[in-house]
């Protein structure tokens, strides 16, 4: 307790570039728990960038930590790079502007070039910057559907998706020998606009960006035909204008918005947890969804890079859907889409259509995500990819697609955790891309008379039924992260030899490491009759997470 009462002595006198740090620091002198969970480590720079409580402390998000983590970063990208850029964007949180500013100022000083998002914007935009602009990195403040008290700062390679492993322990290694009060280099923001260090993002590419996703529409006509009622809510976060200019231009007219959620506020107001898995989140959404006489409503995260949809069903009440459920609907939406594209072509002697099916198609889904998807993938001629939990994996499949030619025999790619993708434009999880899709399936879904509902249930009598559930476990606070890695420990130390009445068939432990996959902290178990489960800590907050899938015959059996 003596060093962290060092810390604690230090911060008092060095923490002056926001006065909401002053206060707090004061507020708890003499609180030996207080201090402790602020300082008793700092914030770990991965994969995921930082994530944490936004405060006091080393443990905290606060300019400190975010321009520690910047001057880490620059001092990596001078050391890999001649002249490199770097693209930033923030969401609706609590200090995600000044956080940004602050990382800005830091690269300028360090005499890298930075193109700055004039608003907050979703992070697929960021994503689309890094690649438009010829950036060599990208930075976005955001916690994505984390509590309000939270924020996170996450790094993009040059590529467009989230650093990879090698790049995050390099950089990671140049913030542990930053101190964070002697060694960053810093710039007032406006200084480093009039320089010319700090340039604002243009118009066009946002516009680009819109179009880019308008692009990957399917089935337009039967849109704009349907009548289609909509309720949105962008959960108080960044989705609310790019959502709603590209429904908007692809004829969704009927939109009602959730009024309390509509504009931008990190505190959240209505939704504690924003996160549109949950259904508290989708409270008012479901509420309006029942008293209006709309058909679907869906939901974006702050970033809007992940979406939830849930339907009103003709007896009035709604039907909520799971991250698979949406994947599997939209997987089959897009090759029915891309087939019946083909099949009119030939009808008319046409040549094949750029919105065809292509020669190798190839739609990629993480080791946690329902397999029903291979089960609809064989039987339509489509190649599977399985990578690791982290969207990053699926923008790296799409980079090597590109660099070998053959882009466009990516068709679709998600996770489980509702984050979907469509096309190549971003490298990144884009919920402007799936809610519009999302929309649209809707849409020809209303024209032959059917609900979202009745589209999954003829794909489970299609394929074959499998159920899959998630179950999490908070492990907060300083012991928290001991828990997790005993328990992780268990699972794969004191082997069973059946769960819930099913043999175990197979064990995988990635962390020791399995053929095709990089290593990492997951393990999973193999029942008889394709059924299973998947256990790893999240890489962005402190909790366990448990997926299991069930299979069967029939939804009972499953």
């Amino acid at each position: 307790m003596n060093d962290i009462n060092k810390l604690y002595t230090l911060w008092r006198e060095k923490a002056v570039l926001d006065k909401d740090l002053i206060e707090e620091l004061a507020a708890i002198e003499g609180k030996e728990g207080e201090i402790e969970d602020r300082f008793y480590q700092s914030l770990t720079f991965g994969t995921a960038g930082l994530r944490g409580i936004i405060g006091a402390g080393t443990n905290r998000m606060n300019v400190y930590t975010v321009n520690q983590a910047t001057q880490g970063l620059a001092t990596f990208l001078l050391g890999e790079y001649e002249n490199p850029a770097v693209a930033i964007a923030y969401d609706s949180r609590i200090k995600s502007d000044l956080f940004a500013k602050s990382a800005a100022g830091v690269l300028a000083a360090n005499g890298i070039k930075v193109y700055f998002y004039k608003e907050l914007v979703p992070t697929p935009m960021l994503s689309f910057a890094v690649r438009k602009l010829k950036c060599k990195g990208g930075i976005i403040l955001t916690a994505s559907h984390n509590p309000a008290e939270y924020n996170g700062y996450k790094c993009y390679d040059p590529e467009g998706y989230q650093m990879t492993d090698e790049a995050a322990e390099k950089t990671y290694e140049f913030i542990q020998k930053t101190d964070m009060f002697s060694d960053v280099k810093t710039m007032d923001f406006d200084e480093g606009v009039e320089k010319g260090l700090i340039e604002y993002i243009a118009d066009e590419v946002y516009e680009e960006f819109y179009k880019s996703v308008e692009s990957c529409c399917l089935s337009l006509e039967e849109c704009r035909n349907s009548g289609l009622k909509l309720i949105y809510t962008p959960l108080n976060g960044t989705g609310n204008k790019p959502v709603r200019r590209v429904l908007s231009d692809i004829g969704i007219k009927d939109v009602r918005i959730v009024k309390e959620q509509e504009n931008p506020d990190g505190n959240f107001p209505t939704c504690p947890y924003p996160n549109p898995e949950k259904e508290e989140a989708l409270v008012l959404g479901l509420e309006l969804l029942k008293k209006k006489k709309a058909d679907i409503l869906v939901a974006t995260d702050p970033d809007c890079d992940r979406v939830g949809v849930a339907i009103k069903r003709k007896d009035g009440t709604y039907r909520r859907f799971t991250g698979n459920e949406v994947g599997l609907m939209l997987f089959e939406y897009i090759i029915n889409c891309r087939k019946s594209a083909d099949m009119q072509a030939q009808a008319n002697g046409e040549p094949k259509p750029p919105k065809g099916m292509p020669e190798n198609p190839a739609v990629v889904r993480t080791i946690v995500t329902t397999s029903l998807i291979d089960e609809i993938a064989k039987a339509n001629g489509v190649d599977v990819k399985v990578t690791l939990t982290g969207f990053k994996y699926i923008g790296e499949f799409i980079t090597e697609k590109e660099a070998a030619g053959c882009v466009d025999d990516y068709i679709f790619g998600f996770e489980e955790s509702y984050g979907y993708l469509s096309g190549s434009h971003v490298r990144d999880k884009d919920g402007v891309n799936a809610a519009t899709l999302i929309c649209l399936m809707a849409a020809k879904a209303k024209t032959e008379g059917k609900t979202l509902e009745d589209v999954l249930f003829d794909i489970y009598e299609k394929y074959g039924y499998c159920e899959n559930y998630l179950m999490d476990f908070q492990f907060p606070g300083i012991s928290g992260m001991a828990e997790m890695e005993a328990i992780m420990d268990s699972f794969r130390n004191e082997k069973q030899e059946s769960f819930g009445g099913k043999q175990v068939t197979g064990f995988l432990d990635y962390k020791e490491g399995v053929p095709g996959f990089p290593k990492s902290n997951v393990v999973e178990y193999k029942l008889e009759g394709g059924s299973g489960f998947a256990v790893r800590p999240s890489g962005t907050e402190p909790k366990l997470k448990i997926y299991v899938f069930a299979k069967g015959k029939t939804s009972g059996e499953a």
